[in-house]
C-alpha cells in the first residue's frame, strides 16, 4: 500500500494529536480556507484499488489532498507551531511551494515545525524500530536535485509518523 498525501496527513493529524479546529486554523495559515466539515472529508481514507485493480468508485465523503493542498498544510503547520515570520526584503510573502516528493516534505517540514534536530529525528525512528544514519538522514532531508538527494520511501515516512507518536502520544 503506498501512502497518498491524505494517508500522510491522516497519520500525521493522529501522531500528534492536533484537533480538527486546529487542522482547519493550519490549513488557512497554509492558505487553504477549509470548514471543519472540509477538513474531516480530507481525513477520510482514500479509496483503495481492488483486487480486480481498478480504483473503487469516488466517494462523496472524501477530498482528495494534491499536492498542492498537502504543502500548503506543512507551511501552515510550520507556521501554526512556530509563529509568523516576517519575510526579509526582497523576499515573497507566501513561501513558494516546491512539489517535492511528499514523504521527503514530510520529514523536512516537520523537523523545521517541531525544531528538531537530526538526533531527535534518529531518535524517533529508532522508537518505531527503524535504524538510520545520520547521512542516510541528510540524503533524505537534501533538496531535489542535489547530488545526495535520496527519495524517502513510505516505509521511512510510515515509522517517523509511528514514532512521533510514541514520543507525543506516549
Amino acid at each position: 500500500m503506498n501512502l497518498d498525501n491524505n494517508d500522510l496527513l491522516i497519520r500525521l493529524r493522529y501522531a500528534l494529536d492536533i484537533k480538527n479546529t486546529e487542522m482547519v486554523e493550519i490549513f488557512k495559515l497554509g492558505g487553504f480556507d477549509l470548514s471543519k466539515e472540509e477538513v474531516v472529508k480530507v481525513l477520510t481514507k482514500t479509496p483503495y484499488n481492488d483486487d480486480s485493480g481498478e480504483e473503487n468508485e469516488e466517494d462523496d465523503n472524501q477530498i482528495p489532498c494534491d499536492d498542492e493542498m498537502y504543502e500548503s498544510f506543512l507551511n501552515g503547520f510550520i507556521t501554526f507551531k512556530r509563529g509568523k515570520k516576517d519575510p526579509g526584503p526582497g523576499q515573497p510573502v507566501r513561501q513558494e511551494l516546491t512539489y517535492e516528493h511528499a514523504n521527503n516534505l514530510l520529514l523536512k517540514k516537520v523537523k523545521i515545525a517541531l525544531s528538531l534536530t537530526s538526533e531527535d529525528m534518529i531518535e524517533i525512528l529508532d522508537d518505531a524500530g527503524v535504524t538510520i544514519t545520520k547521512g542516510e538522514l541528510g540524503g533524505l532531508l537534501r533538496r531535489e536535485g542535489h547530488k545526495n538527494y535520496k527519495v524517502c520511501g513510505d516505509r521511512y515516512a510510515r515509522n517517523f509518523l509511528k514514532g512521533l507518536a510514541v514520543r507525543y502520544r506516549g
